[in-house]
Order: structure tokens, then C-alpha cells, then sequence
């Protein structure tokens, strides 16, 4: 009974282990998820600011154009007699959970961008846009620099699945009716169709012509009729 018991007890603490182990390996699972869910999200608000500063900026009055002094700056614009809005709101960090965030200032200038306050390691490497080719070499996510320079190629970043709108003056659509005075586009003739030409008129329906016919040379003259050779 010792022995049995013993060997059961071993058993229990190898199914222990076991329980732990593929816990573990699940919960560091999640957590990887969760990070690349929250590396997507900063991504998104990080281009949200450098949005609002750009528009900040290039709607200026007058020169030369000026940058936010702060970002609440963003929030209520108002160097005009309505205020403006860049910005929903001040977006927390993802990474840190809080409403800070680092600012890129130029001395005089203002700010031109923003980036995380985290110092940990990003898990993404590769397939930035081009315009944040340099995040691949980031130490931490504080390399994630969110900045507006002016005149930059393309203020936005391109929305998946857009199509190029179609031109006017295209071909007509298959079952579109004709719109009257406009012109159908004349299409050559093949070998086997001949242009139309005009019908005569079957020889027994001479009486549309407005002249008389002369009775020829086989022409059968009634005795009766008044005319006589």
C-alpha cells in the first residue's frame, strides 16, 4: 500500500507541474496578443496627433504658419472667431495606460510631434508604412515618433480597400438608354453587310408613279376605245 501510495503522490506532482507549465505558456500567449492589439492601437492614436498637428499648422493665419504651443492647443483652436477642433480628445497611451505623452518640440516653432513614454521593447519589426520605415530599428516605443513636417508626401495614411473613383465621359454602361440629340458612334462595316440601298417598287404597283405609261408595242388596244391606229 506504501509503494501505491507513493507512486500516486509522484503522479499528482507530475500532473501538477504539467497544469503549471501549459498555464504558463498560455497566459504568455495572451500577453504577446495584448501587446501586438495595443502596438496597433498606439499606431493609430500616434497618427491621429500627427493629423491634428498638421492641420493645426496648415490652417495658420496668416505668416508664417505656427505649430501647437501645447496639445490642448488641438483641442480648441483660437487664433479664429469660431474655434476650431483638431482633435477629439488627448488620447491615452496605450503602452503606459496615461494622458502623457513625449513631445517633439522645436525651439520657437512648437510642437511637432509626439511619441510614447514607454521604454519597452516593440514586437513589430516589419510591414510599416512608408513612412514609418524607421520604427524597425526602434529600441523602445519611445523610437515611435508621431512627427508632422510640412509638406510632406501624402498628409494621411491611404484607407485599405479604397477604389479609384471611374471618369466622366466613359463608355456607356450595358442597357443605358440613349440620351436624345446625342449621336451613336458609327461602327465600319464588315464584309458581309452591304450599305442600304433603295427598294423598287414591285412592277404591278405602277400607279404611284405621276406620269402615264404609253402602252408599248404588245399592248392590246380595246376596239371600243376611242383611240385608233
Amino acid at each position: 500500500m506504501g509503494a501505491e501510495r507513493g507512486f500516486t503522490y509522484i503522479w499528482m506532482l507530475f500532473a501538477v507541474a504539467l497544469s503549471g507549465i501549459v498555464l504558463a505558456g498560455a497566459g504568455q500567449i495572451w500577453q504577446t496578443e495584448t501587446r501586438r492589439e495595443k502596438e496597433v492601437e498606439l499606431m493609430f492614436v500616434g497618427e491621429q496627433f500627427r493629423q491634428a498637428i498638421g492641420s493645426y499648422y496648415e490652417s495658420s493665419p496668416g505668416m508664417p504658419k505656427r505649430y501647437p504651443d501645447s496639445l490642448e492647443r488641438l483641442l480648441s483652436d483660437n487664433r479664429f472667431p469660431i474655434v476650431r477642433r483638431h482633435l477629439r480628445k488627448v488620447f491615452f497611451d496605450p503602452m503606459t495606460g496615461k494622458a502623457e505623452w513625449g513631445l517633439i518640440r522645436k525651439p520657437g516653432i512648437g510642437i511637432t510631434g509626439v511619441h510614447s513614454l514607454s521604454i519597452r521593447k516593440p514586437f513589430k519589426r516589419a510591414n510599416f508604412h512608408e513612412r514609418y520605415v524607421t520604427f524597425a530599428d526602434a529600441a523602445g516605443y519611445y523610437d515611435w515618433k508621431f512627427v508632422y513636417l510640412p509638406g510632406e508626401a501624402g498628409s494621411t495614411m491611404p484607407q485599405p480597400g479604397s477604389q479609384p473613383q471611374p471618369q466622366s465621359g466613359s463608355q456607356p454602361q450595358p442597357g443605358s438608354q440613349p440620351q436624345p440629340g446625342s449621336q451613336l458612334p458609327s461602327q465600319p462595316l464588315s464584309g458581309s453587310e452591304s450599305p442600304l440601298r433603295p427598294e423598287r417598287p414591285p412592277s404591278g404597283e405602277q400607279g404611284s408613279s405621276p406620269f402615264p405609261v404609253s402602252p408599248g408595242p404588245s399592248t392590246t388596244v380595246d376596239p371600243g376605245s376611242s383611240f385608233s391606229r
